[in-house]
């Protein structure tokens, strides 16, 4: 099949991974936020009706409330900024995820639907209908809630670990992955932390209560905290089932994996001993600032978790399918042949403020290899990155990119292309002049395209390495 192309859209000085990771850290906060209200509601309803706390009723019509207006109106639309910025980043990878789970992705959104209507009927009826009705509706907007996570968790995890799939190309032998379970696991307990966390939080925001009854509510939210005792083992599964070249990542092989690692172990780590200590074991009283304190902690260790979920998947955006930049192996060889943006229809937005078609070439071949994960000179430029590096340097470097950094996919391209590459990189770190000399000597080329050979088109060193030694 021929390589599909697309528009690209650019984001800089930001980074275009940046722009999905921020949004889709914030939805996923609120989104495990939702799915822990909702079963923290059927909690504390079941509390109400039961009359086990005085005020249990008056939180929860104030608490849905504020749950409502969060989830609904800001996780809603969040959720779908991240797939219309991921459709324009890496079309070809979210083209795969639909052709290969469009009916999971459908469920899915049935179950949302179901969650939104429960919850907007709780929300208008809730006074006037009796406890059982009540207990039904947030029944079935957490059951629906949940489910949405048990869904979507199926499609992000196989990315990761894709399995049995790759050999058996079958829908459940993809969503059923390695890191199914744990993830998933590990997503409701985090659920239910953001939850008790906020609610502790809302619980010191109302006014007409006083010290003993807030206390009251706050250790029955507390309980939630709880299920936090199972996350080290939880973590452990998750690490054992990722691949190896993965584990290592996180493990010390790349300084901002394992410091991002750190950060939501560590995180957590607080919140559990404060969870358990204080509000558990002692049953303590925790005021506003504290609880909002201990939620923008649960926020730092989200967005470190999500950080290393979308990073130990390098060089893939699809495990052993994808590379990062939505190439497969296959298109690799072929691109080295033919060129990998011979027949890319778009073109530059701004071509004639570049010296040469050489030029022009290497902003191209930037453009559809690289941009997808850096820009030139904002976060994570190429500019900055190869800024120590020698003509020569940035030649070897770049057609053997894959044993340079074993995270990087391969270049995938011909040996004038990335001589053009090479060229522009040089162009823009000396300022961009207005004229630029050719490179185009035969024994140049003659020397990149052995590089190009001794490199290959498999994934980096460190991954073949494992493989040779029989590991997976």
């Amino acid at each position: 099949m021929d390589l599909p192309y697309y528009p690209v859209n650019d984001f800089e000085p930001l980074m275009k991974g940046m722009v999905i990771g921020g949004m889709g850290i914030v939805h996923v906060f609120l989104a495990q936020f939702a799915i822990g209200g909702g079963l923290l509601m059927c909690y504390f309803q079941w509390l109400a009706h039961t009359r086990r706390v005085p005020h249990a009723r008056k939180f929860l019509e104030g608490y849905f409330q504020f749950l409502v207006l969060v989830s609904f109106v800001v996780g809603a639309l969040t959720g779908v900024g991240v797939w219309f910025t991921s459709i324009q980043v890496s079309p070809r990878t979210i083209g795969l995820m639909v052709d290969e789970f469009h009916w999971v992705w459908a469920t899915e959104w049935t179950f949302f639907c179901l969650e939104v209507v429960a919850g907007y009927a709780f929300y208008r009826y809730a006074p006037v209908l009796t406890d059982r009705s009540r207990m039904t509706l947030l029944l079935l907007y957490s059951a629906a809630a949940w489910f949405s996570l048990f869904w979507i968790n199926g499609i992000l995890s196989w990315q990761l670990t894709p399995g049995r799939w790759t050999a058996t190309q079958q829908v459940w032998s993809g969503f059923f992955n390695p890191s199914f379970w744990p993830s998933l696991i590990f997503r409701t307990i985090v659920a239910m932390t953001i939850a008790a966390l906020v609610a502790c939080a809302v619980i010191n925001a109302m006014p007409d209560l006083d010290r003993h009854a807030r206390t009251m509510l706050i250790n029955r939210a507390a309980n939630f905290l709880a299920p936090m005792a199972l996350m080290p083992a939880l973590g452990a599964w998750y690490l054992l089932v990722i691949p190896r070249d993965s584990r290592v990542w996180v493990l010390g092989g790349s300084a901002a994996m394992t410091m991002f690692l750190m950060l939501a172990v560590g995180t957590s780590l607080l919140i559990g001993l404060y969870a358990a200590v204080g509000l558990i074991r002692q049953k303590l009283y925790i005021n506003g600032a504290t609880a909002t304190l201990l939620v923008a902690l649960a926020f730092g260790a989200t967005a470190g978790g999500e950080f290393v979920r979308e990073g130990v998947r390098k060089p893939y955006t699809v495990r052993d399918i994808l590379y990062s930049n939505a190439m497969t192996q296959p298109d690799v060889e072929r691109l080295r042949r033919v060129g990998s943006v011979t027949h890319d229809p778009y073109p530059l937005r701004d071509a004639a403020s570049y010296p040469n078609d050489q030029i022009r070439l290497g902003a191209k071949v930037y453009r559809f290899q690289c941009s997808v994960c850096h820009t030139l000179a904002g976060a994570n430029g190429i500019i900055h990155l190869a800024g120590s590096w020698t003509v020569e340097q940035k030649r070897m470097n770049i057609a053997k990119l894959q044993r340079t950094k074993a995270f990087m996919p391969p270049f995938a391209g011909t040996a004038a292309e990335l001589e053009a590459l090479v060229q522009m990189l040089s162009w823009v770190k000396r300022g961009r002049p207005a004229t630029w000399p050719l490179a185009d000597d035969p024994d140049t080329l003659a020397q990149i395209d052995r590089w190009l050979a001794e490199a290959g088109t498999a994934p980096g060193i460190a991954r073949r390495a494992y493989r040779a030694a029989g590991v997976r």
